[in-house]
Protein backbone atom coordinates (compact mmCIF):
# COMPACT_ATOMS: atom_id res chain seq x y z
CA UNK A 1 0.00 0.00 0.00
CA UNK A 2 1.52 3.44 -0.91
CA UNK A 3 -0.38 5.91 1.95
CA UNK A 4 0.68 9.56 1.14
CA UNK A 5 1.13 12.38 3.50
CA UNK A 6 -2.05 13.37 2.85
CA UNK A 7 -3.37 10.30 4.79
CA UNK A 8 -1.76 12.35 7.83
CA UNK A 9 -3.93 15.38 6.75
CA UNK A 10 -7.15 13.49 6.67
CA UNK A 11 -6.55 11.98 10.11
CA UNK A 12 -5.57 14.70 12.08
CA UNK A 13 -9.20 16.33 10.91
CA UNK A 14 -12.35 15.49 13.05
CA UNK A 15 -14.41 12.11 12.59
CA UNK A 16 -16.02 13.03 9.24
CA UNK A 17 -19.55 13.09 8.39
CA UNK A 18 -20.56 12.56 5.02
CA UNK A 19 -24.36 13.41 4.08
CA UNK A 20 -25.32 12.83 8.12
CA UNK A 21 -23.37 9.80 7.74
CA UNK A 22 -21.39 8.79 10.64
CA UNK A 23 -18.39 6.44 10.03
CA UNK A 24 -18.40 3.25 11.73
CA UNK A 25 -16.93 0.62 9.52
CA UNK A 26 -14.07 -0.30 10.31
CA UNK A 27 -11.55 -2.62 8.14
CA UNK A 28 -13.24 -5.84 9.02
CA UNK A 29 -16.45 -4.81 8.31
CA UNK A 30 -15.08 -3.03 4.46
CA UNK A 31 -13.08 -6.82 3.45
CA UNK A 32 -16.77 -8.19 5.38
CA UNK A 33 -18.84 -6.52 2.83
CA UNK A 34 -16.74 -6.89 -0.35
CA UNK A 35 -15.59 -10.55 0.31
CA UNK A 36 -19.54 -11.34 1.40
CA UNK A 37 -20.89 -9.24 -1.82
CA UNK A 38 -18.36 -11.29 -4.08
CA UNK A 39 -19.09 -14.93 -2.16
CA UNK A 40 -22.47 -14.85 -3.45
CA UNK A 41 -24.20 -18.08 -4.69
CA UNK A 42 -22.40 -17.94 -7.98
CA UNK A 43 -19.29 -19.92 -7.46
CA UNK A 44 -21.84 -22.80 -6.37
CA UNK A 45 -23.92 -22.37 -9.55
CA UNK A 46 -22.25 -20.54 -12.46
CA UNK A 47 -18.94 -21.61 -11.78
CA UNK A 48 -20.12 -24.75 -14.08
CA UNK A 49 -20.55 -22.49 -17.24
CA UNK A 50 -16.72 -22.06 -17.25
CA UNK A 51 -15.76 -25.63 -17.84
CA UNK A 52 -18.75 -25.93 -19.67
CA UNK A 53 -16.90 -23.64 -22.68
CA UNK A 54 -13.37 -24.84 -21.74
CA UNK A 55 -13.31 -28.21 -20.94
CA UNK A 56 -9.82 -28.10 -20.02
CA UNK A 57 -8.81 -28.05 -16.23
CA UNK A 58 -5.34 -26.27 -16.68
CA UNK A 59 -6.96 -23.30 -19.17
CA UNK A 60 -9.94 -23.51 -16.69
CA UNK A 61 -8.05 -22.60 -13.67
CA UNK A 62 -5.82 -20.18 -15.66
CA UNK A 63 -8.85 -18.47 -16.54
CA UNK A 64 -10.16 -18.23 -12.85
CA UNK A 65 -6.51 -16.66 -11.73
CA UNK A 66 -6.52 -13.72 -14.90
CA UNK A 67 -10.36 -13.14 -13.97
CA UNK A 68 -8.79 -12.69 -10.07
CA UNK A 69 -6.47 -10.40 -11.29
CA UNK A 70 -8.80 -8.16 -13.20
CA UNK A 71 -10.68 -7.99 -10.10
CA UNK A 72 -7.86 -6.61 -7.94
CA UNK A 73 -6.89 -4.65 -10.38
CA UNK A 74 -10.34 -2.93 -10.37
CA UNK A 75 -10.22 -2.85 -6.89
CA UNK A 76 -6.60 -1.09 -6.97
CA UNK A 77 -8.04 1.58 -9.29
CA UNK A 78 -11.08 2.32 -7.28
CA UNK A 79 -9.39 2.28 -4.05
CA UNK A 80 -7.31 5.32 -5.28
CA UNK A 81 -10.71 7.07 -6.76
CA UNK A 82 -12.12 5.93 -3.31
CA UNK A 83 -9.91 7.97 -0.98
CA UNK A 84 -9.83 11.22 -2.95
CA UNK A 85 -13.79 11.28 -2.67
CA UNK A 86 -14.91 9.14 0.50
CA UNK A 87 -18.35 9.52 0.27
CA UNK A 88 -21.59 7.71 0.07
CA UNK A 89 -22.18 6.75 -3.39
CA UNK A 90 -18.79 5.80 -4.33
CA UNK A 91 -18.64 5.45 -8.13
CA UNK A 92 -20.94 7.97 -8.52
CA UNK A 93 -18.84 10.25 -7.63
CA UNK A 94 -16.06 9.52 -9.13
CA UNK A 95 -17.91 9.85 -12.79
CA UNK A 96 -19.56 12.88 -11.83
CA UNK A 97 -16.27 14.62 -10.83
CA UNK A 98 -14.24 13.77 -13.97
CA UNK A 99 -16.89 13.87 -16.61
CA UNK A 100 -20.00 16.15 -14.69
CA UNK A 101 -22.56 15.84 -12.92
CA UNK A 102 -25.12 14.30 -15.96
CA UNK A 103 -23.08 10.70 -16.42
CA UNK A 104 -22.75 10.28 -12.33
CA UNK A 105 -26.72 10.72 -11.99
CA UNK A 106 -27.32 8.09 -15.04
CA UNK A 107 -24.84 5.69 -13.44
CA UNK A 108 -26.74 6.31 -10.33
CA UNK A 109 -30.43 5.91 -11.82
CA UNK A 110 -29.07 3.17 -13.62
CA UNK A 111 -27.87 1.09 -10.51
CA UNK A 112 -31.26 1.85 -8.35
CA UNK A 113 -33.51 1.01 -11.47
CA UNK A 114 -32.20 -1.68 -12.40
CA UNK A 115 -28.75 -3.22 -11.96
CA UNK A 116 -28.74 -3.00 -8.03
CA UNK A 117 -32.56 -3.91 -7.70
CA UNK A 118 -32.27 -6.76 -10.38
CA UNK A 119 -29.79 -8.28 -8.66
CA UNK A 120 -31.41 -7.66 -5.14
CA UNK A 121 -34.09 -9.93 -6.52
CA UNK A 122 -32.40 -12.39 -8.21
CA UNK A 123 -30.32 -13.54 -4.62
CA UNK A 124 -34.05 -13.00 -3.29
CA UNK A 125 -35.51 -15.93 -5.73
CA UNK A 126 -32.49 -17.75 -5.38
CA UNK A 127 -32.64 -17.72 -1.52
CA UNK A 128 -35.95 -18.85 -1.79
CA UNK A 129 -34.88 -21.69 -3.87
CA UNK A 130 -32.78 -23.22 -1.88
CA UNK A 131 -34.80 -22.88 1.25
CA UNK A 132 -37.12 -25.12 -0.66
CA UNK A 133 -34.64 -27.51 -0.54
CA UNK A 134 -35.15 -27.85 3.54
CA UNK A 135 -38.59 -26.52 3.41
CA UNK A 136 -40.81 -28.23 0.30
CA UNK A 137 -43.58 -25.13 1.31
CA UNK A 138 -41.01 -22.89 -1.04
CA UNK A 139 -41.38 -23.76 -4.48
CA UNK A 140 -41.94 -22.17 -7.68
CA UNK A 141 -44.67 -24.55 -8.33
CA UNK A 142 -47.05 -23.60 -5.42
CA UNK A 143 -49.09 -20.81 -6.21
CA UNK A 144 -49.98 -18.85 -3.20
CA UNK A 145 -52.71 -16.62 -5.17
CA UNK A 146 -54.12 -16.03 -8.61
CA UNK A 147 -55.17 -12.57 -9.55
CA UNK A 148 -56.63 -11.42 -12.64
CA UNK A 149 -54.85 -8.11 -14.16
CA UNK A 150 -56.25 -7.24 -17.56
CA UNK A 151 -55.35 -10.22 -20.01
CA UNK A 152 -52.54 -11.37 -17.75
CA UNK A 153 -52.84 -13.52 -14.49
CA UNK A 154 -50.57 -12.19 -11.42
CA UNK A 155 -49.95 -15.80 -10.00
CA UNK A 156 -46.70 -15.31 -7.22
CA UNK A 157 -45.43 -18.23 -5.58
CA UNK A 158 -43.26 -19.09 -2.47
CA UNK A 159 -40.49 -18.94 -3.63
CA UNK A 160 -40.96 -14.70 -4.06
CA UNK A 161 -42.79 -14.79 -1.06
CA UNK A 162 -39.37 -16.29 0.86
CA UNK A 163 -37.50 -13.53 -1.47
CA UNK A 164 -39.78 -10.83 -0.54
CA UNK A 165 -39.28 -11.41 2.88
CA UNK A 166 -35.32 -11.81 3.00
CA UNK A 167 -34.83 -8.50 1.61
CA UNK A 168 -37.64 -7.33 4.27
CA UNK A 169 -36.20 -8.46 7.05
CA UNK A 170 -32.47 -6.99 5.70
CA UNK A 171 -33.66 -3.52 4.70
CA UNK A 172 -34.99 -3.38 8.09
CA UNK A 173 -31.88 -4.26 9.97
CA UNK A 174 -30.14 -1.55 7.99
CA UNK A 175 -32.87 0.63 8.70
CA UNK A 176 -32.25 0.60 12.45
CA UNK A 177 -28.28 1.38 12.11
CA UNK A 178 -25.49 0.77 9.99
CA UNK A 179 -23.39 -0.99 12.61
CA UNK A 180 -26.08 -3.22 13.03
CA UNK A 181 -25.84 -3.64 9.19
CA UNK A 182 -22.52 -4.63 9.04
CA UNK A 183 -22.37 -6.83 11.94
CA UNK A 184 -25.01 -9.25 10.23
CA UNK A 185 -22.60 -8.65 7.44
CA UNK A 186 -19.86 -9.83 9.10
CA UNK A 187 -21.26 -12.82 10.62
CA UNK A 188 -22.74 -14.55 7.62
CA UNK A 189 -19.66 -13.50 5.65
CA UNK A 190 -17.61 -15.51 8.64
CA UNK A 191 -20.34 -18.03 8.26
CA UNK A 192 -19.67 -18.67 4.60
CA UNK A 193 -16.05 -18.60 4.67
CA UNK A 194 -16.20 -21.10 7.45
CA UNK A 195 -18.21 -23.27 5.13
CA UNK A 196 -16.12 -23.20 1.72
CA UNK A 197 -13.42 -23.92 4.43
CA UNK A 198 -14.81 -27.24 5.43
CA UNK A 199 -15.85 -27.45 1.69
CA UNK A 200 -11.91 -27.36 0.09
CA UNK A 201 -10.89 -29.06 3.33
CA UNK A 202 -12.38 -32.05 3.23
CA UNK A 203 -12.91 -31.90 -0.43
CA UNK A 204 -9.04 -31.77 -1.06
CA UNK A 205 -8.50 -34.99 1.86
CA UNK A 206 -11.08 -37.22 0.56
CA UNK A 207 -10.11 -39.54 -2.11
CA UNK A 208 -10.48 -38.09 -5.49
CA UNK A 209 -13.52 -39.66 -7.57
CA UNK A 210 -11.81 -38.29 -10.83
CA UNK A 211 -7.98 -37.53 -11.55
CA UNK A 212 -7.95 -33.84 -14.29
CA UNK A 213 -5.46 -34.61 -16.99
CA UNK A 214 -3.55 -31.07 -16.74
CA UNK A 215 -1.37 -32.05 -19.61
CA UNK A 216 -4.60 -32.69 -22.03
CA UNK A 217 -4.50 -31.75 -25.42
CA UNK A 218 -5.90 -28.63 -25.89
CA UNK A 219 -9.97 -28.31 -26.88
CA UNK A 220 -10.73 -28.31 -30.66
CA UNK A 221 -12.84 -25.05 -32.86
CA UNK A 222 -12.56 -21.35 -32.07
CA UNK A 223 -11.05 -21.68 -28.62
CA UNK A 224 -10.26 -17.63 -28.42
CA UNK A 225 -14.11 -17.56 -28.80
CA UNK A 226 -14.86 -19.77 -25.99
CA UNK A 227 -12.20 -18.32 -23.72
CA UNK A 228 -13.85 -15.25 -24.22
CA UNK A 229 -17.37 -16.15 -23.14
CA UNK A 230 -15.55 -18.27 -20.47
CA UNK A 231 -13.64 -14.99 -18.87
CA UNK A 232 -17.02 -13.00 -18.77
CA UNK A 233 -18.13 -16.05 -16.64
CA UNK A 234 -15.42 -15.90 -14.11
CA UNK A 235 -15.69 -12.19 -13.67
CA UNK A 236 -19.67 -12.27 -13.13
CA UNK A 237 -18.27 -14.34 -10.38
CA UNK A 238 -15.72 -11.86 -8.96
CA UNK A 239 -18.63 -8.86 -9.71
CA UNK A 240 -19.23 -6.89 -6.30
CA UNK A 241 -15.34 -5.98 -5.69
CA UNK A 242 -16.34 -2.17 -5.44
CA UNK A 243 -19.54 -2.32 -3.27
CA UNK A 244 -17.35 -0.99 -0.23
CA UNK A 245 -17.08 2.36 -2.53
CA UNK A 246 -20.72 2.85 -2.11
CA UNK A 247 -20.83 3.18 1.77
CA UNK A 248 -17.40 5.12 1.69
CA UNK A 249 -18.92 7.96 3.67
CA UNK A 250 -19.40 5.43 6.63
CA UNK A 251 -16.32 4.24 6.65
CA UNK A 252 -13.58 5.15 9.30
CA UNK A 253 -10.30 5.84 8.07
CA UNK A 254 -11.20 5.38 4.69
CA UNK A 255 -8.16 6.19 3.27
CA UNK A 256 -6.72 2.78 5.14
CA UNK A 257 -9.62 1.03 5.39
CA UNK A 258 -10.56 1.09 2.13
CA UNK A 259 -8.04 -0.07 -0.03
CA UNK A 260 -6.88 -2.95 2.51
CA UNK A 261 -10.63 -3.78 2.93
CA UNK A 262 -11.37 -4.02 -0.63
CA UNK A 263 -7.72 -5.64 -2.18
CA UNK A 264 -7.73 -8.23 0.73
CA UNK A 265 -11.57 -8.90 0.64
CA UNK A 266 -11.06 -9.74 -3.47
CA UNK A 267 -7.67 -11.18 -3.00
CA UNK A 268 -9.26 -13.33 -0.43
CA UNK A 269 -12.05 -14.56 -2.69
CA UNK A 270 -9.38 -15.28 -5.42
CA UNK A 271 -7.97 -17.82 -3.56
CA UNK A 272 -10.90 -19.48 -2.52
CA UNK A 273 -12.41 -19.39 -6.02
CA UNK A 274 -8.94 -21.30 -7.29
CA UNK A 275 -9.48 -23.95 -4.09
CA UNK A 276 -12.93 -24.44 -4.87
CA UNK A 277 -12.55 -25.19 -8.50
CA UNK A 278 -10.08 -27.90 -7.66
CA UNK A 279 -12.48 -29.35 -5.66
CA UNK A 280 -14.37 -29.53 -8.01
CA UNK A 281 -12.35 -30.94 -10.78
CA UNK A 282 -11.37 -34.02 -8.31
CA UNK A 283 -15.59 -34.56 -7.51
CA UNK A 284 -16.86 -34.82 -10.80
CA UNK A 285 -15.71 -34.82 -15.08
CA UNK A 286 -15.47 -31.60 -16.75
CA UNK A 287 -18.68 -32.63 -18.75
CA UNK A 288 -20.32 -33.22 -15.72
CA UNK A 289 -19.22 -29.93 -14.02
CA UNK A 290 -20.46 -28.05 -17.05
CA UNK A 291 -24.10 -29.58 -17.34
CA UNK A 292 -24.36 -29.40 -13.59
CA UNK A 293 -27.33 -26.86 -12.53
CA UNK A 294 -25.82 -26.76 -8.67
CA UNK A 295 -22.70 -27.89 -8.78
CA UNK A 296 -21.50 -26.88 -5.45
CA UNK A 297 -24.44 -29.24 -3.87
CA UNK A 298 -24.00 -32.01 -6.63
CA UNK A 299 -19.73 -31.80 -6.01
CA UNK A 300 -19.65 -32.31 -2.72
CA UNK A 301 -22.52 -35.08 -2.74
CA UNK A 302 -20.44 -37.34 -5.43
CA UNK A 303 -16.71 -36.29 -3.04
CA UNK A 304 -18.61 -36.50 0.91
CA UNK A 305 -21.74 -37.72 0.60
CA UNK A 306 -25.78 -36.50 0.96
CA UNK A 307 -25.47 -35.49 4.31
CA UNK A 308 -22.72 -33.39 3.15
CA UNK A 309 -24.16 -31.87 0.28
CA UNK A 310 -27.33 -30.84 1.94
CA UNK A 311 -25.07 -29.03 4.35
CA UNK A 312 -23.44 -27.19 1.26
CA UNK A 313 -26.93 -26.37 0.27
CA UNK A 314 -27.31 -24.56 3.17
CA UNK A 315 -24.24 -22.83 2.97
CA UNK A 316 -24.87 -21.78 -0.24
CA UNK A 317 -28.58 -20.31 1.28
CA UNK A 318 -26.48 -18.19 3.92
CA UNK A 319 -23.88 -17.73 1.25
CA UNK A 320 -27.24 -15.97 -0.72
CA UNK A 321 -28.48 -14.41 2.14
CA UNK A 322 -25.29 -12.33 2.69
CA UNK A 323 -24.73 -11.28 -0.46
CA UNK A 324 -28.11 -10.05 -0.72
CA UNK A 325 -26.85 -8.14 3.07
CA UNK A 326 -23.89 -6.18 1.96
CA UNK A 327 -26.10 -5.12 -1.74
CA UNK A 328 -28.29 -3.54 0.70
CA UNK A 329 -25.77 -2.00 2.61
CA UNK A 330 -24.48 -0.03 -0.18
CA UNK A 331 -26.76 0.53 -2.89
CA UNK A 332 -29.18 2.44 -0.57
CA UNK A 333 -26.52 4.97 -0.45
CA UNK A 334 -26.60 5.95 -4.27
CA UNK A 335 -29.41 8.10 -3.31
CA UNK A 336 -27.52 10.54 -1.58
CA UNK A 337 -25.50 11.74 -4.52
CA UNK A 338 -28.22 11.74 -6.93
CA UNK A 339 -30.61 14.30 -4.49
CA UNK A 340 -28.54 17.04 -5.34
CA UNK A 341 -28.47 16.94 -8.71
CA UNK A 342 -31.93 16.14 -9.76
CA UNK A 343 -34.42 17.83 -7.68
CA UNK A 344 -36.88 15.17 -8.07
CA UNK A 345 -34.67 12.69 -6.18
CA UNK A 346 -34.38 15.66 -3.15
CA UNK A 347 -36.53 13.78 -1.01
CA UNK A 348 -33.78 10.58 -1.34
CA UNK A 349 -31.40 12.32 0.67
CA UNK A 350 -33.67 12.24 4.07
CA UNK A 351 -31.43 10.88 6.76
CA UNK A 352 -32.50 9.39 10.05
CA UNK A 353 -32.07 11.96 12.94
CA UNK A 354 -31.51 8.83 15.33
CA UNK A 355 -30.63 5.85 13.26
CA UNK A 356 -28.16 8.38 10.76
CA UNK A 357 -29.27 5.77 8.15
CA UNK A 358 -30.28 6.42 4.90
CA UNK A 359 -33.99 5.80 5.51
CA UNK A 360 -35.37 6.78 2.62
CA UNK A 361 -32.78 5.21 -0.14
CA UNK A 362 -33.00 1.96 2.25
CA UNK A 363 -36.89 2.00 1.96
CA UNK A 364 -36.82 3.01 -1.66
CA UNK A 365 -34.14 0.42 -2.79
CA UNK A 366 -36.10 -2.28 -0.65
CA UNK A 367 -39.56 -1.62 -1.84
CA UNK A 368 -38.36 -1.67 -5.36
CA UNK A 369 -36.24 -5.09 -5.56
CA UNK A 370 -39.83 -6.45 -3.34
CA UNK A 371 -41.90 -5.06 -6.44
CA UNK A 372 -39.48 -6.77 -9.18
CA UNK A 373 -39.50 -10.31 -7.03
CA UNK A 374 -43.56 -10.51 -7.24
CA UNK A 375 -43.63 -9.44 -10.79
CA UNK A 376 -41.24 -11.90 -11.93
CA UNK A 377 -39.37 -9.18 -14.88
CA UNK A 378 -36.44 -8.89 -12.35
CA UNK A 379 -34.12 -11.25 -14.52
CA UNK A 380 -34.67 -9.71 -17.39
CA UNK A 381 -34.32 -6.08 -16.40
CA UNK A 382 -31.44 -7.28 -14.61
CA UNK A 383 -29.85 -8.94 -18.06
CA UNK A 384 -30.68 -5.09 -20.13
CA UNK A 385 -28.50 -3.12 -17.29
CA UNK A 386 -25.87 -6.04 -17.75
CA UNK A 387 -24.20 -3.58 -20.54
CA UNK A 388 -24.42 -0.39 -19.25
CA UNK A 389 -23.31 -1.81 -16.15
CA UNK A 390 -20.09 -2.65 -17.99
CA UNK A 391 -19.74 0.90 -19.56
CA UNK A 392 -19.34 2.46 -16.34
CA UNK A 393 -16.64 0.10 -15.41
CA UNK A 394 -15.09 1.65 -18.33
CA UNK A 395 -15.77 5.27 -17.66
CA UNK A 396 -14.77 4.97 -13.95
CA UNK A 397 -11.38 3.17 -15.31
CA UNK A 398 -11.27 6.26 -17.53
CA UNK A 399 -12.06 8.79 -14.90
CA UNK A 400 -8.86 7.64 -12.83
CA UNK A 401 -6.91 8.72 -15.86
CA UNK A 402 -8.43 12.06 -16.39
CA UNK A 403 -8.38 13.18 -12.74
CA UNK A 404 -4.50 12.24 -13.01
CA UNK A 405 -4.42 14.75 -15.50
CA UNK A 406 -6.31 17.74 -14.91
CA UNK A 407 -6.06 17.48 -10.72
CA UNK A 408 -2.74 16.46 -10.08
CA UNK A 409 -2.30 18.34 -6.71
CA UNK A 410 -5.59 17.08 -5.25
CA UNK A 411 -4.85 14.94 -2.31
CA UNK A 412 -4.64 11.09 -2.82
CA UNK A 413 -4.19 9.21 0.58
CA UNK A 414 -3.45 6.06 -1.60
CA UNK A 415 -1.95 6.04 -4.80
CA UNK A 416 -3.07 2.79 -7.25
CA UNK A 417 0.20 0.82 -7.53
CA UNK A 418 1.34 -0.30 -10.70
CA UNK A 419 0.03 3.48 -12.66
CA UNK A 420 -0.78 3.38 -15.45
CA UNK A 421 -0.45 -0.29 -16.47
CA UNK A 422 -2.85 -1.73 -13.34
CA UNK A 423 -5.43 0.30 -14.58
CA UNK A 424 -4.96 0.12 -18.55
CA UNK A 425 -5.27 -3.90 -17.57
CA UNK A 426 -8.96 -3.12 -16.02
CA UNK A 427 -10.08 -0.55 -18.71
CA UNK A 428 -8.96 -2.65 -21.47
CA UNK A 429 -10.55 -6.11 -19.77
CA UNK A 430 -13.91 -4.07 -19.14
CA UNK A 431 -13.58 -2.37 -22.76
CA UNK A 432 -13.27 -6.43 -24.20
CA UNK A 433 -16.26 -7.41 -22.45
CA UNK A 434 -18.41 -4.74 -24.01
CA UNK A 435 -17.37 -5.27 -27.39
CA UNK A 436 -18.27 -8.66 -26.99
CA UNK A 437 -21.33 -8.25 -25.12
CA UNK A 438 -22.29 -5.91 -28.02
CA UNK A 439 -21.25 -8.68 -30.54
CA UNK A 440 -23.19 -11.53 -28.84
CA UNK A 441 -26.05 -10.00 -27.46
CA UNK A 442 -26.72 -7.23 -29.37
CA UNK A 443 -30.84 -6.00 -28.54
CA UNK A 444 -30.05 -6.38 -24.76
CA UNK A 445 -26.61 -4.21 -25.71
CA UNK A 446 -29.62 -1.78 -27.28
CA UNK A 447 -31.80 -1.59 -24.70
CA UNK A 448 -29.31 -1.39 -21.53
CA UNK A 449 -28.18 2.00 -23.27
CA UNK A 450 -32.32 2.49 -23.74
CA UNK A 451 -32.29 1.82 -19.72
CA UNK A 452 -29.93 4.47 -19.13
CA UNK A 453 -31.15 7.48 -21.54
CA UNK A 454 -34.61 6.88 -19.71
CA UNK A 455 -32.84 9.23 -16.56
CA UNK A 456 -31.68 12.04 -18.57
CA UNK A 457 -35.40 14.13 -18.35
CA UNK A 458 -35.10 13.15 -14.58
CA UNK A 459 -31.57 14.77 -14.44
CA UNK A 460 -32.82 17.45 -16.86
CA UNK A 461 -35.69 18.65 -14.97
CA UNK A 462 -34.88 21.89 -12.91
CA UNK A 463 -31.47 20.49 -11.97
CA UNK A 464 -29.23 22.21 -9.33
CA UNK A 465 -26.25 23.19 -10.76
CA UNK A 466 -23.14 21.55 -10.20
CA UNK A 467 -20.41 23.11 -8.09
CA UNK A 468 -17.37 21.62 -8.82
Amino acid sequence: MRLTHAAAAIEDQPELESKGLVRTLGLWDVTAITAGTILGSAIFIAAAFVPREIPHPTLALLLWVAGGLIAVAGALTYAELGTMFPEAGGQYHYIKQAFGPLWGFLFGWTSLLAIQAGANAFLGVAFGEYLGAFLPFFSSTHTIASIPVGAWTWEPNTVQLAGVSAIAVLSAVNYFGTKQGARVQGTLTAIKLLSVAGLIGFGLLAPANVSPDWTAPLPAGNLFAAMGLAIVAVLGNFDGWYQATLSAGEIKRPERNLPLGMIGGTALIGVVYLLVNLVYFRSMPLSEIGASARIGQEATTALLGSTAGRLMAAAVLVSVFGCLSSAIIGASRLGLPMSEDAPAFRWMARIHPRFRTPTAGIATLGLWSMLLVLSGSYEQLFQYSLFSSIIFHVITGLALFRLRRERPAMPRPYRVVGYPWVPALFVLAMTGLVLNTLYERPLQSILGVGLVALGVPFFRWRRVPFAD
